[in-house]
């Protein structure tokens, strides 16, 4: 499939009393979120992509045209070119997990079987193949649920809530391997989620769902930065999504500085090399608004920036800032009243703290790169 292929879904129906009209496109790579509270529809919509669910519409991946009613189409899941990882892995007992892998490459061929030390490397699971699935624990069953998945040979891998079963520990171990696969597999990714963690640290684009219909799409940077969504539906989860790149390591303090838009932010140490691209999250909770640059002060990341709108909520005490640091953009959480006794307006030149930051080492792509 050519870079300028993209996956479209349009979809209308009923699944028992739930009504589901969601529409959207995704260029076919990098890692498309679908994003929502629990019953919105997302795994509805990831089950009709994979052909498990019947509900009135159109697919289509590229040329390939999986469903199209008003066609009579629909192409039966098993001859989608589609790889399915649940919140569950559901490996087969009664095999090892070498076993479990053959199984799935048998089925895809020659191919398969060539790449089967390559997947096995990647996802680091050499040491588990003679393994029983029920001596595995939960990050390991889910890394040899993507190993069988991938040795299936799809061209599209649909991830539901992969990690949701597991504890804060093995999700943060099980990450870096899902973060390297679009680009070390060149498989693009459709993942289904509720934890906007995994939203900012796996996204390339989001796609909002709630109610069934689709609230927002757009690259993850430009979601995140929208002060009319409260992602997750929280306002403690509103943050942005930025790239920074690691100028040095202040060895002294066990620190990195890092270069945000022309001005540095500093965060505990990190481990990476200078010149390295890094992915930020900031939560408007940790950025504070100051009219002048404030002195003996324990917050370290104090950065120029401009007021660029002011959203304020009649019927709580809040309120949000989007600020602008040069072409990065950051929100702030405040309280209706701050805005009003520092007379906050757009266009107004101002100093944000930031008083912690949320960073992981995947490269950053600025907006659009991915397609």
């Amino acid at each position: 499939m050519s870079g300028g292929d993209r996956l479209s879904v349009a979809l209308s129906g009923r699944v028992g009393g739930f009504a589901l009209d969601a529409a959207f496109a995704a260029p076919v790579s990098g890692v498309t979120v679908l994003f929502g509270p629990s019953g919105s529809g997302k795994t509805t919509i990831l089950r009709a992509i994979a052909g498990l669910a019947r509900i009135g519409g159109r697919v289509a991946m590229g040329p390939e045209i999986w469903q199209d009613d008003e066609r009579g189409t629909f192409v039966k899941p098993h001859r989608r070119p589609i790889g399915t990882v649940f919140q569950e892995a559901s490996l087969f007992p009664h095999l090892s997990v070498r076993g479990n892998l053959d199984f799935a490459a048998k089925r895809a061929g020659p191919r398969a079987r060539e790449e089967f030390d390559a997947i096995v490397a990647l996802l680091g699971i050499t040491p588990l193949l003679p393994r029983s699935p029920a001596a595995l624990s939960g990050g390991e069953r889910q890394r040899v649920a993507v190993g069988r998945a991938l040795l299936t040979a799809p061209r599209l891998l649909l991830m539901d809530e992969p990690l949701s079963a597991l504890d804060r520990a093995t999700r943060q171990e099980i990450l870096p391997y899902l973060e390297r696969l679009p680009e070390e597999r060149g498989i693009p990714i459709v993942y289904v989620t509720h934890d906007v963690a995994e939203v900012a640290r796996l996204g390339d684009r989001v796609v909002v769902i709630d109610g069934g219909r689709v609230q927002a799409t757009g690259s993850v940077e430009e979601v995140f930065e929208d002060v009319d969504l409260h992602l997750g539906g929280e306002r403690a989860e509103d943050s942005v999504v930025v790239g920074a790149q690691v100028v040095r390591t202040d060895a002294a303090f066990g620190m990195t500085r890092l270069d945000l838009a022309g001005q540095i932010l500093s965060v505990p140490f990190s481990g990476l090399a200078d010149g390295s691209e890094v992915r930020l999250r900031i939560r408007a909770r940790d950025v504070s608004v100051a009219l002048d640059r404030p002195k003996a002060i324990s917050v370290r990341n104090v950065l120029s920036a401009t007021v660029e709108r002011i959203v304020a909520d009649p019927d709580t005490a809040f309120a949000e800032a989007l600020l602008s640091v040069g072409p990065v953009r950051l929100r702030a959480q405040l309280t209706r009243e701050a805005v009003a006794e520092l007379g906050l307006a757009p266009g107004q030149d101002v100093f944000a703290l930031v008083k912690s930051v949320s960073f992981d080492q995947r490269p950053f792509a600025p907006p659009g790169a991915s397609g």
